[in-house]
């Protein structure tokens, strides 16, 4: 499927961001091979990316991807953003756009690799017709094709003539082990841009005529907008409009964002809060506990009978375990610039799904969705928030009342943080059963807790059931199913909070509740928790090597210097298997310090070491900085927290050195973004108990008491 060249390259090159699609010094004459490369005269390869980039590092891995099976030179590799409309208008040609999931290369290999690979037959193919030679004569590399005889020919020489020619479609991809880009620590394609200050975010947006606009959203989930006073702040400084969003948000356009701010404080409102005004934190909690205890709405894995083998097990191990809602706090709070009339609309967003925010401005402008344009940008955080499209139906609803006139709608802090789709909160009751020998022979796992398909896909629901409830529990990633009496089941308890993705979602909580369970178990065994798991994961090869690689580069077993002791865990996930050893202390009085974090990781293949080296460092910050500070409260139905002074996040000095060892065992692609977080809170709250004798059973850590004799 092919699209007008000129249209495609005007399009992105408006996207602003990544959108490279002229690079500097190239000629203005490049030519498509294959939907995924562009070559200019002068060599320059432009690759297209679908996905988004939020900071992980997808655009250099995806790029990374084609440019192996192109042979092209890296050095001459630039990118640009596949707009939505250019997908709509092409069919859907560069697939799904949607990045999340840490799905952002796993989930494009097979196509951009393909995309990679064709473009260079075709380039081969025009190559052997200018020299009237054989295909199988010709050889590619570095951007140049080499004739046997000793003729060679540059890229951008062919590129030309390969463009007319068809995209075949069954052109085989490499053997990994000819990888010569791919496996490879290259530099990121966006750091300079970010360094030098040229890369535009969405809230950086600046157009000829634009108005600013801050909102205001009913306070109480589900509440609703009564009325509110316009006449009252329309004279202040900069004020343009007071206008009604939707049934529950209102918005003030002005001259610049802090007189839209300012104006919309002192706006005199009236909300409906309704019923849900009326909930509490301790509400909640009430609520999950009920969950318990009670009948299973769904049930994971099963084996054996447990209620037998644990009634005669020589020794039973009880536990309750919660953790709570937790924001996004993205840096970049949520933004987007709409411009709408009646036969069109414009809007420039910072997305981690560009189909669905083409979808969602065309809804709420009321245009069909050949309409609508799209200017991706690069994000300031993303970690699940950015798959929701709130922020652009309201900046459309906005702009479509001043028509013509661009309009840039920015959430302040607190709206951001009390209007968010949350990490679902969530409990879980675990029971085990030990012989005499200190053998596990029973477990269950009950969690209740708040699902994610009910609240935003019902359909996805299965006979009442949410699967992703059981990440990290799954037949694909549990690794203890050896145990002979097996029994993982959940109580759905949905609230009036709004939840979401949220970097790792479930697979986070699950793993605190199996994780530190199961050192609870070590230690009633009177084992040390490395064998105690070693021999419970002897079946499971995979779990086990990165288990035994991180214990490996941690010296488990070995000194610490006085007052510091470990803590270890393991974890599956999103197609990875993940391990991490913490090394923390604790003063008598409490304070808490994590000096160290070994994590090892297997995701099959790796596509660029130092980019998983950084995403696992940043896993940790994102994932310590939660177990260590994370709680979103609800008092009178309305988010309790509304800026970093309730809701800390992790700051350089409380970050541990996070060293990272990477097992890829090849044969599989798995993901990076998210596995790792998972074994973050269990390995410190095992060493908290190795240093305290307490366990940890709840969350966030700055609650807990943590001292000690």
């Amino acid at each position: 499927m092919r699209l007008n060249r000129r249209h495609f390259l005007t399009v992105t090159s408006a996207a602003g961001g990544m959108a490279l699609a002229m690079p500097a010094g190239a000629a203005a004459t490049p030519s498509e091979v294959g939907i995924w490369v562009v070559i200019h005269p002068d060599d320059t390869i432009v690759i297209r990316i679908a996905r988004t980039e939020m900071g992980q590092g997808t655009l250099t891995g995806l790029a990374q991807l084609v440019c192996e099976e192109l042979d092209g030179a890296w050095a001459k590799v630039k990118c640009e953003f596949v707009t939505p409309e250019a997908n709509l208008a092409a069919k859907h040609a560069w697939g799904d756009m949607s990045t999340g999931g840490s799905q952002g290369i796993r989930g494009s290999v097979a196509y951009v690799r393909k995309g990679g690979a064709a473009a260079r037959a075709m380039l081969l193919q025009a190559a052997a017709a200018k020299w009237n030679a054989p295909v199988a004569e010709c050889s590619a590399a570095d951007s140049v094709i080499t004739h046997k005889s000793g003729k060679k020919l540059r890229f951008g020489d062919v590129a030309a003539d390969a463009a007319k020619l068809p995209v075949p479609t069954d052109v085989p991809v490499k053997d990994p082990k000819t990888w010569k880009i791919v496996g490879k620590s290259v530099k990121r394609l966006d750091t300079a841009e970010k360094l030098n200050g040229s890369l535009v975010f969405a809230i950086d947006v600046k157009l000829p005529g634009m108005l600013n606009a801050a909102i205001a959203q009913c306070p109480v989930f589900g509440g609703k907008l009564k009325s509110f006073d316009a006449a009252k702040i329309k004279s202040l400084a900069g004020v343009r409009h007071v206008l009604q969003v939707d049934d529950h948000s209102v918005a003030v356009v002005a001259d610049k964002f802090f007189q839209a701010k300012t104006a919309l404080a002192r706006l005199p409102i009236q909300w409906d809060n309704g019923e849900n005004g009326k909930i509490s934190s301790a509400d909640i909690a009430s609520f999950l506990t009920t969950g318990l205890g009670a009948p299973a709405t769904g049930t994971g894995l099963k084996a054996g009978a447990f209620d037998a083998a644990f009634a005669g097990a020589a020794k039973q191990v009880e536990a309750d375990y919660g953790t709570p809602f937790l924001s996004h706090a993205a840096m970049e709070p949520m933004n987007c610039t709409a411009k709408v009339d009646a036969k069109s609309a414009e809007i420039w967003i910072g997305t981690q799904n560009g189909d669905s925010a083409l979808a969602a401005a065309a809804e709420a402008a009321d245009l069909p969705l050949g309409a609508v344009k799209v200017h991706k940008h690069i994000t300031g955080g993303g970690f699940g928030r950015r798959g929701r499209q709130d922020m652009v139906s309201q900046a459309v609803r906005i702009a479509k009342q001043v028509p013509g006139v661009p309009i840039k709608l920015i959430w302040t802090r607190e709206e951001d943080m009390q209007h968010g789709f949350y990490r679902p909160i969530s409990m879980a009751r675990l029971r085990a059963g030990l012989d005499a020998s200190g053998n596990l022979v029973a477990l269950h796992a009950r969690v209740s807790g708040q699902s994610i398909a009910a609240f935003a896909a019902p359909a996805t629901l299965q006979n009442g059931s949410d699967p992703r409830m059981f990440q990290s529990w799954s037949k694909e990633e549990f690794g203890y199913q050896g145990i002979p009496n097996l029994l993982i089941d959940q109580a759905m308890r949905n609230t009036h909070v709004p939840v979401g993705t949220w970097r790792g979602v479930n697979t986070n909580q699950n793993a605190v509740y199996m994780e530190c369970f199961i050192d609870e178990l070590a230690h009633a065994a009177g084992a040390d928790p490395l064998a105690f798991r070693q021999k419970l994961l002897a079946n499971s090869k995979l779990h086990l090597a990165v288990l035994n690689a991180a214990a490996e580069k941690a010296g488990w077993g070995k000194p610490l210097p006085k007052g510091v002791f470990r803590g270890i865990c393991q974890n599956a996930g999103y197609g990875s298997y993940s391990a991490a050893v913490a090394e923390v202390s604790v003063s008598t009085k409490g304070a808490l310090k994590v000096h160290r974090i070994v994590a090892a990781i297997d995701s099959g293949y790796v596509v660029n070491p130092d980019q998983v080296r950084a995403q696992v460092e940043g896993s940790f910050a994102f994932g310590l900085g939660a177990a260590l500070f994370g709680e979103i409260t609800i008092e009178n139905g309305r988010v309790a927290e509304g800026n970093f002074d309730l809701y800390p996040v992790m700051r350089m000095e409380d970050m541990p050195k996070v060293e990272t060892v990477l097992v890829p065992s090849g044969g599989f692609w798995g993901g990076v973004g998210e596995p790792t977080i998972s074994v973050a809170a269990p390995a410190v709250l095992n060493a908290i108990f190795a240093a305290t004798g307490k366990r940890v059973r709840s969350l966030p850590l700055r609650y807990a008491d943590l001292s000690h004799a």
